[in-house]
């Protein structure tokens, strides 16, 4: 303790008060992030018995529970386990995946408005699954393999027409924006000169949906998440040094290029695999990480917390698409769109006025 108190009063040291002061905010931070996730978490859980109860087959809460502790009836079993469960599962990974996509891709461009949706790797996923299904005339796991080709293509492209010495990110969301104009350019096109039939089946590709996501197709989907949330974590702390800038970050020596890079590519992993799967579900990727880092606080990126918030609304949404209106079955993606598309213009609005 004295040698502390000795270093503290020499030239340029920090203070030892100091220093515990710093230790007891980052300490509230992290209570409080954890708070936020936990209770996040439970809401998401509520949501889920409320999505596993309603349906034309209605399961009351305690018989879902009962069924998931392995009782219940046959019938209910089948319809708790087989029917509605995968669709649930699906919309937390998915909303898991693009929440925490979201919240990369706004902390290493530093930019709110940066998300997959509107720099076009959503719409890349949907033009590769609209042409496999239109153009060429493919189906199934093929469709689904065309969507995450086409996710990454349009990463690619953007990258590369963003890189000058480096990635910058005012380049990269501008040539984004223009790459999913002309993604959804294509889109339209094919829908207009394809088959009726046909282009009513690719609308899933264009709105977004977790109604059919089961099986192998919910398997390969956890995979992929789970695989690119361990390469988010793994790269995590890089966050904190890229937020100061890159002469910062070079003086401190680190790869600041190299870090945006693993950071960036993972997010596209988990927006190519959650597109390939159910579609580019709209503006999940950019409403999830505001709520969270405005829960959390800090001015951090918040990335479990906009994870979990990304997969709560997801199944929020989901639940109101069924439900919300008798007899009205609304996508996923139509549901989040009516929510995104005001939050959209509420936040250029407030750019422009924190600019003025």
């Amino acid at each position: 303790m004295t040698a502390v108190r000795e270093r503290s009063a020499e030239p340029g040291a920090v203070p030892t008060v100091e220093l515990e002061r710093l230790h007891a905010v980052r300490r509230s931070r992290r209570r409080r992030a954890l708070l936020v996730v936990l209770v996040t978490a439970a809401l998401g859980l509520a949501v889920a018995l409320v999505a596993a109860s309603l349906g034309a087959a209605a399961v009351s809460p305690d018989r879902v529970l009962a069924v998931l502790l392995g009782q219940g009836e046959r019938v209910e079993r089948f319809v708790v386990l087989e029917l509605r469960l995968p669709r649930i599962v699906a919309a937390l990974v998915v909303g898991w995946a693009f929440g925490l996509a979201g919240s990369v891709f706004q902390a290493v461009l530093r930019n709110p408005l940066a998300s997959p949706d509107i720099l076009g790797i959503s719409s890349g996923a949907s033009l590769g699954a609209v042409w496999a299904m239109l153009g060429l005339g493919l189906a199934g796991a093929w469709v689904t393999g065309f969507a995450f080709a086409g996710g990454l293509l349009v990463a690619v492209i953007i990258w590369a027409a963003a890189w000058r010495q480096g990635l910058h990110g005012i380049r990269f969301v501008l040539v984004g924006v223009g790459l999913a104009y002309v993604c959804g350019s294509a889109i339209s096109w094919l829908l207009a000169r394809g088959d009726v039939r046909q282009a009513q089946q690719a609308l899933h590709w264009t709105v977004g949906s977790v109604a059919d996501v089961r099986g192998d197709d919910l398997a390969g989907l956890l995979l992929g998440v789970v695989i690119m949330s361990l390469v988010v974590a793994a790269s995590s702390r890089m966050l904190t040094v890229l937020a100061l800038g890159d002469d910062h970050a070079a003086s401190l020596g680190a790869r600041a290029h190299a870090g945006r890079v693993v950071l960036l590519a993972a997010a596209v992993g988990l927006v190519a695999v959650a597109a390939a799967i159910a579609g580019p579900i709209a503006f999940v990727a950019l409403i999830a990480p505001a709520i969270a880092r405005r829960l959390v606080g800090g001015g951090g990126a918040a990335l479990v917390a906009s994870a979990v918030v990304g997969g709560v609304l997801t199944l929020s949404a989901d639940v109101v698409g069924q439900f919300a209106i008798p007899g009205l079955m609304a996508p996923v993606g139509v549901v989040t769109g009516l929510i995104g598309a005001p939050y959209l213009l509420w936040l250029l609005a407030r750019t422009e006025r924190t600019r003025a």
